[in-house]
This record gives structure tokens, C-alpha cells and sequence, in this order.
């Protein structure tokens, strides 16, 4: 059998222990109940004969070593620990005179099968009851054969209350279960979740490098032999995207395949993942995608001011993509960003004149992930053509009420 796994609140206490003390208290109330305390006139129950004899504090040490036994092997042997303890009840009890097994000797069972039913499987648990409701009948039948008289009524207040234990152990054994699966479903959503997340940047970062690559390259095809020195420019500029594409790819690969948490390099792979852009690098954008043949017309409304990390960044990664978009799917020379400061909300426009039908048709999941990134920030995104010609996308993004107080502060 595998080890006892450890219940969430007994996590620094064997079980043993717990089923020990259940079993000397069980001892100390059954001497307890046998002498005349303050305020009795004589004890509640008649001590047997046998009891302060030689021969039944023998029977009683016998039966305490035993449990103790029982209680040594719960942990490893748990169905092997609970015979043990068992068999203690069903001796401790022969030189008390009774007619069954008083509860007081069974509290440390009843400990014990709560611990069996709440770490062991079902089958395990079914059965240990099955194995202290053995004990208790067969109790009662020994007396029966040799003609003694039997306390049925009590000995089914004793097995109810093995049964309450066992359903308690069983209780907290499915609750147990129930986090753990709702940990590992919370988990793996998360996993998807980041796997979502890298494909967008992996997606954005890479769509827009490889348009502007395209986009000069095709300019220098062209320039090649009349204009050497323009087509020297854009075959740098080329040259630049790939590597900056490819120092991006690079990290977010080798941040991926690290696969120990524990090597010291989760915050830093993190902070690699992690992209630095923002609004502020629109302006940048703009002037490398106008260098690549489309000309981008940034327009500014309102008092600009930091964002929190994650607004500031999809703002960006729209704004890319949009113009990514236009770049190779519109057909046309020019665009318009507008980006506007409100007091709750951040507004962004990307609008063109070009082939808005082409565009809002082209495969790919540039659309998908500005959707995915807006609705992930709770705010509204719409993208179709225009009557007028040309396609826009129009998105608007709430801006936390902490973050604009303290920037209006």
C-alpha cells in the first residue's frame, strides 16, 4: 500500500497518535465511570469483578500494548493497524463485566476509521467498516453461544457511531478529491491560457515583422539597379526586423522549453516573455512602417499618461496588428491611429482607405486575437468596412478607476 496521504488540518500529526489518544481516554473514562465521583452517591457503572484483580489489570496492560501496536502500523498497514486495535477493544472489555463493547473502548476504532476512510480508496475504507462491525456482532455471538446475555441496543449505539465515522472519513476523503481535481482544472487552464497568450504575441510580433520584410524587400526588387543606395536602406531595414523577429522568437523558444521551476530562472524567463512595448513605441512603429512604403498618420486626444502594464500593452499589440493588416491586406499607401485619453477609457481607431472587403476576409487570426485580447480587458471591439471604402477596427478599452485617479492626482 502506498503512505497515508496527510489530511490538510493533521498535517503535522501521524494518525497513530491521534488514534492513541482516543484510546487512553477510552481508558480513563472506563475507570473514570467506575468510582464514585463528587456530587455521586455510588459510581455510575458497577466495576466488574475482575478489574482491580491482578488477573484483569493484566488483561487491560495486554490490551493497551496492543492498540498501541495498532496505532504503530495505522500509518503503513492501516487495515493490519485497525485489527490490532480491534482486537484491544474486544479484550479490554472481558473483565469489565459488560454485556458489550462500550463505546469508551471503541473510541480509539472509530478514530481510526475516519483516518482509513478519509486517506484510503473506497474499497479500503468499506472494508475497515465492514471489518469493526465484524467485531462488534461477533462480540455479542460468543456471549450468545456460551449463554450469556448480550446489550444488542447498546452495541448499536456503538456501531452507529462507527459508521458516523466512517461516512465523515469518507466526507472529507471526496472533498479532498474535489480540490485537487478543481487545482489541476484551474492548472490547465492556465497552461491554455499562457499558451494563448504566447501565440498572440508570437502572432503579432511575427505577422508584422514579416510584412515589413516583404514591404522593403519588394521596394529594393524594384529600386535595385536605378537606386542602389534606397535599395541598400530597405535591405538593411530587412535585415534589422529578421534579427530583432528573431532574437523575440528566441527567447519566448527557450523561455518555453525551461521546464524546471526550481533552476532559478522562472523570474527572468518571465520578465523575457514579458514585451516591453507600449503606447509610447506607436511613434516608432509608425515611422517604420511609413519607411517600408505605407505611410501611418498617428493622431493623439486627450492628456497622455502611463496605463497599467496590461492595457498599455494590448493597446500596442492592436495597433500593430491593425496596421499589420493594412499593410498586407488593404491595398493602399496610407493609414490613420488614433488613440484617444479618456477619463475611464482608452479609445482606439485604426482606419484605411483601401480594400476593406479583402480585408475583413483574409484568412488568419489577426482579428481573433485583437477580440481575444479586448475581451479578456472587458471592453468593446468592432472591425468591419466602411461605406465610404476602406476598413476600420474601433476598439475600446476600460481603464481601471485606481490607475486613472492616480494619474488625474
Amino acid at each position: 500500500m502506498s503512505p497515508t496521504p496527510s489530511l490538510p488540518g493533521l498535517r503535522r500529526i501521524p494518525p497513530g497518535w491521534w488514534v492513541g489518544t482516543g484510546w487512553y481516554a477510552g481508558v480513563l473514562l472506563t475507570f473514570l465511570v467506575r468510582v464514585r465521583l463528587p456530587g455521586e452517591y455510588e459510581p455510575s457503572v458497577r466495576p466488574g469483578v475482575l478489574l482491580y484483580r491482578w488477573d484483569g489489570l493484566l488483561t487491560q496492560l495486554l490490551a493497551a500494548a496492543l492498540a498501541t501496536g495498532g496505532c504503530l502500523l495505522l500509518e503503513r498497514r492501516p487495515l493490519k493497524g485497525l485489527a490490532m486495535v480491534l482486537g484491544a477493544a474486544a479484550l479490554a472489555t472481558m473483565p469489565l463485566s459488560v454485556k458489550e463493547i462500550p463505546l469508551a473502548q471503541f473510541l480509539a476504532a472509530d478514530v481510526a476509521l475516519y483516518f482509513i476512510a478519509a486517506t484510503r480508496p473506497r474499497r479500503t475504507g468499506l472494508f475497515a467498516l465492514l471489518m469493526a462491525l465484524a467485531v462488534l456482532a461477533g462480540f455479542l455471538a460468543m456471549r450468545l453461544l456460551a449463554g450469556w446475555g448480550v446489550g444488542t441496543s447498546a452495541e448499536l449505539v456503538v456501531a452507529l457511531t462507527a459508521v458516523v465515522a466512517w461516512l465523515v472519513g469518507r466526507s472529507a476523503y471526496e472533498a479532498r478529491r474535489h480540490a485537487e481535481s478543481l487545482a489541476a482544472q484551474a492548472a490547465e487552464q492556465a497552461v491554455v491560457q499562457e499558451r494563448l497568450r504566447i501565440a498572440r504575441e508570437m502572432h503579432d510580433m511575427v505577422a508584422h515583422s514579416v510584412g515589413i520584410i516583404a514591404l522593403q524587400a519588394g521596394a529594393a526588387a524594384r529600386v535595385v539597379h536605378t537606386r542602389p543606395d534606397a535599395a541598400r536602406e530597405a535591405m538593411s531595414a530587412v535585415e534589422t526586423a529578421a534579427r530583432e523577429t528573431l532574437a523575440g522568437l528566441r527567447r519566448m523558444l527557450g523561455a518555453l522549453r525551461r521546464t524546471d521551476p526550481d533552476d532559478g530562472g522562472t523570474e527572468r524567463d518571465a520578465r523575457t516573455l514579458r514585451p516591453a512595448e507600449g503606447l509610447a513605441d506607436v511613434e516608432r512603429l509608425a515611422r517604420a512602417t511609413t519607411a517600408a512604403g505605407v505611410r501611418v498618420e498617428v493622431r493623439w486626444e486627450g492628456e497622455r499618461r502611463p496605463l497599467p502594464p496590461d492595457i498599455d500593452l494590448s493597446a500596442f499589440r492592436i495597433i500593430q496588428e491593425s496596421v499589420t493588416n493594412v499593410v498586407r491586406h488593404a491595398a493602399t499607401g496610407s493609414c490613420r491611429v488614433s488613440v484617444a485619453y479618456g477619463s475611464e477609457e482608452l479609445t482606439i481607431e485604426v482606419a484605411d482607405r483601401g480594400r476593406g472587403a479583402g480585408l475583413a476576409t483574409a484568412p488568419g487570426f489577426g482579428l481573433a486575437g485583437m477580440r481575444e485580447r479586448v475581451a479578456l480587458l472587458h471592453g468593446e471591439f468592432a472591425a468591419a468596412p466602411q461605406p465610404e471604402g476602406g476598413f476600420r477596427v474601433s476598439v475600446r478599452l476600460p481603464v481601471p478607476l485606481p490607475a486613472a485617479a492616480g494619474s488625474a492626482a
